[in-house]
């Protein structure tokens, strides 16, 4: 078990915290994953890598902790510390930026296909292990993999990034 923490808590957190966009929710998701990991290693029959395995139970509780979140009510405290999302001159130029750009326009993606971006193109994942880990069928992988690309491509052309990386 510490074996298996060691070679994927990292990978846990790091997709956790794209999905609820909270550390102090991602690091309890990472305690709530190894510990069902531990409950369930007679479950794993085999039929995939053990970090899709492993992704796949990270995306049902960071899904799961996102319905919770959603129902708890928004407090004075919680509404402060909400970021303000609009344009200062220190962001503007920070958009000029090809990875800053680049970043921006991944989040103004749906969740659907930032979801498909992020595990295909940051995790690594083939199309097969994506439509396993997120359960939907191989082809609606493909689909919404071309449409997020097209949708990146006009984001990314509208914040001034022209194709064919430097």
């Amino acid at each position: 078990m510490q074996v298996l923490y060691g070679r994927h808590h990292v990978r846990v957190f790091r997709f956790s915290l794209r999905l609820v966009r909270n550390e102090s929710i991602a690091e309890d998701l990472i305690s709530e994953v190894f510990l069902d990991v531990w409950r369930q290693a007679g479950k794993f029959e085999g039929r995939s890598a053990v970090s899709t395995w492993l992704l796949a139970i990270t995306r049902f509780k960071a899904l799961s902790a996102l319905r919770k979140r959603k129902d708890a009510e928004l407090d004075d405290e919680t509404a402060a510390a909400i970021e303000d999302t609009s344009d200062n001159p220190e962001v503007a130029v920070a958009k000029k930026d090809t990875s800053n750009a680049l970043r921006n326009c991944l989040t103004a993606l749906s969740p659907e296909h930032r979801e498909i971006v992020d595990l295909v193109y940051y995790h690594e994942k083939s199309v097969e292990e994506v439509a396993e880990i997120v359960g939907i069928p191989e082809n609606t992988v493909k689909t919404r993999l071309f449409y997020a690309r097209k949708k990146l491509a006009e984001l990314l052309k509208a914040a001034g990034v022209e194709r064919g990386w430097p």
